[in-house]
């Protein structure tokens, strides 16, 4: 899964020794990843990676540079440059400009993809939480980039994470439907899973009813979860489910979306063949695909078993 699964010892025990941190920042193989508004520096249309000098320099260059773990015995630290012009940024890294990592993610590699949405998600969360939100005094970076605390009462402030429920919702009547919806202002034919964020006092099954029911109209049971999905744009954890139908009528809220449509298998397979699949790194497509996958498997059941009974009546 895109941005999931990232084999880097993040080294929880260790990084609030600062002269630990500070050493690591020394080591010439260390690996510094440049971001500009979280955008990577890129050449050639590629993400760059500095070590050595230009690595130094990057870190140098930023704020409050953040220590990502480490890659075997290599360090890796993010290094966000956003207080300086874009083409100044780009100089320094010996980039040509800068580019989202979810414009790169079919060219990436898992890693390469996990580890810059890691540094994008965590540089973010360090330039909107300078300031304590308690008493409003400067918070300043500690534990490698890990942690703030603010100056004036002391208050510690992690990282947030906003975690959202997505779910694939099944019609158990024949033939076998799932629940697609569009949202608000995507195109006519922009069709995905249902997704919202989880509310306070509600846990992740809670979510998935009240999200389904408020979107779309439709009461859901048996939920059951799928998996996850680090999705740090800026700070998101996708929490993937799926869900039965009480019954098939919809009742749109026309707000967060707009139309909703159940598809067999045959019509989702020619949505997407037509060119409206999903994002390639969002969990979205895993729900969808594995479903379609399971059909496929429940439909040569079928086919097998009925070819069965044609041969034993033919005897």
């Amino acid at each position: 899964m895109h941005y999931s699964g990232l084999e880097l010892d993040r080294a929880g025990a260790r990084r609030a020794d600062a002269a630990w941190i500070a050493g690591l920042t020394a080591r010439p193989g260390t690996r510094v990843v440049p971001l500009w508004r979280d955008q990577c520096l890129v050449q050639d249309g590629s993400p760059v990676e500095r070590t050595g000098r230009m690595a130094r320099a990057l870190l140098e260059a930023a704020p409050e540079p953040v220590f990502l773990g480490l890659d075997g015995d290599q360090a890796v630290f993010a290094a966000d440059l956003s207080e300086l012009a874009e083409d100044e940024a780009s100089a320094l890294g010996a980039a040509e400009g800068v580019r989202d990592v979810r414009a790169m993610v079919s060219t990436l590699t898992l890693a390469e993809a996990g580890l810059l949405a890691y540094a994008r998600g965590i540089l973010h969360w360090h330039r909107n939480q300078r300031f304590c939100g308690a008493c409003g005094g400067v918070a300043a970076s500690r534990d490698g980039g890990h942690l703030r605390v603010c100056r004036g009462c002391g208050k510690m402030l992690f990282p947030r994470i906003e975690p959202a429920v997505i779910v694939l919702v099944e019609c158990a009547q024949e033939p076998r439907r799932c629940l697609l919806g569009r949202h608000a202002g995507a195109g006519p034919d922009n069709f995905s899973t249902l997704a919202g964020f989880v509310e306070v006092g509600e846990s992740l099954e809670d979510a998935v009813r009240r999200e389904v029911l408020e979107e779309a109209g439709v009461v859901v049971k048996d939920v059951v979860y799928q998996g996850s999905q680090a999705w740090p744009f800026p700070a998101g954890l996708m929490v993937a489910f799926r869900a039965e139908a009480v019954g098939d009528e919809t009742d749109v809220d026309g707000a967060e979306l707009v139309e909703a449509r159940w598809f067999t298998t045959a019509e989702l397979r020619d949505h997407i063949d037509a060119g409206n699949g999903c994002r390639p790194d969002s969990i979205d497509k895993f729900l969808i695909e594995s479903w379609i996958a399971e059909r496929a498997d429940d439909h040569t059941a079928q086919t097998t078993r009925a070819a069965a009974r044609r041969a034993l009546d033919g005897r």
